[in-house]
């Protein structure tokens, strides 16, 4: 039973401000089994592993292991991907590692420049990965890590083979999204915007909108290069704007006004529009588990209690 999904489906918890925080994602191909700490507990040596994890604290770097759908066998080659998502600045990048030897390169990476944007180490012949730009389709990340709560196996990889029997490119099962209770989740590169409850039909609508440079707002949790009130915030402007271009919009959290417990985040459109978005942090109402081993509590949630529009000046 997919206990921590089904309760926030029922009690209708928002989906906005709920995605995991990074500019930057790494995602190193793992067949095989994945435990709850998946970089420590798979297949990949485990001291790698716990190095990576200490190299990107800090960094702005989110580490994940990726696996095609279904039971595949180990392959000789494995790929790697970095995506950096902050808006005007991204890119994704591929590479691949030919053995398990061969992974060590990954402890050459700059994670500090990989979260800032630069990408030099990814793509370095000589001590990095040899990488290169990624121009297949966007890929679509489908949380399935059922050691980490089994939603994400009962509603994730379901969801992942169904994507990948019907042929669809760039589908891949991943390690860890966060926020299991909005199983099934999915993260879409190159823009890094994270979705909830999906299906196959609003994961193929994702997909084909990152495709043509846009975001789809159905089932939106926000972009994640931006804190949870500023995704908010984001995703309250789309809705009143109507604007779908995934790049159309930057955002800066302005200082506390008069109530420093609400967060207020400037909002600017390419074409000269500003909104000023206040949001609150408020707690749930109903008791409901994190996920499907914990304990029922009152998870926070980031609210847009006030947007204000501004005429852009002429």
């Amino acid at each position: 039973m997919s206990i921590c999904a089904t309760a926030s489906r029922a009690l209708g918890e928002p989906l906005a401000g709920t995605a995991a925080t990074a500019r930057t994602w790494l995602l190193i191909e793992q067949p095989g089994p994945w435990g709850a700490k998946a970089l420590t507990s798979s297949r990949l040596d485990p001291v790698l592993g716990r190095r990576l994890e200490e190299a990107a604290r800090g960094t702005g770097v989110r580490l994940g292991l990726i696996r095609r759908p279904g039971r595949t066998p180990p392959a000789p080659t494995r790929r790697v991907f970095a995506a950096h998502v902050v808006p005007g600045q991204g890119w994704v990048h591929e590479a691949r590692i030919d053995s398990d030897e061969d992974a060590e390169r990954l402890l050459g990476l700059d994670l500090k420049e990989l979260g800032l944007g630069n990408a030099a180490s990814f793509l370095d012949a000589a001590d990095g990965l040899a990488g290169a730009p990624y121009t297949g389709a966007p890929l679509v990340c489908v949380c399935a890590n059922g050691k980490r709560d089994r939603c994400c196996a009962l509603l994730g990889r379901p969801l992942a083979a169904e994507l990948h029997a019907a042929g669809t490119e760039g589908v891949w099962e991943v390690t860890h999204l966060g926020g299991h209770r909005f199983a099934p989740t999915l993260l879409v590169l190159p823009y890094g915007y994270a979705y909830g409850r999906a299906d196959t039909a609003l994961a193929l609508a994702a997909q084909r909108a990152a495709a043509s440079g846009r975001v789809l707002l159905d089932g939106c949790r926000g972009r994640s290069v931006w804190e949870r009130p500023e995704q908010a915030a984001e995703l309250a402007v789309r809705a009143e704007a109507g604007e779908e271009r995934a790049e159309a919009l930057i955002l800066r959290t302005l200082p506390p006004g008069e109530a420093p417990a609400v967060h207020r985040v400037r909002v600017d459109h390419g074409d000269g529009r500003r909104w000023t978005a206040e949001v609150a942090r408020t707690v749930a109402e109903d008791a409901r588990p994190e996920s499907c081993d914990a304990a029922p509590a009152l998870p926070a949630r980031f609210e847009v209690v006030r947007l204000t529009a501004e005429r852009p000046s002429h």
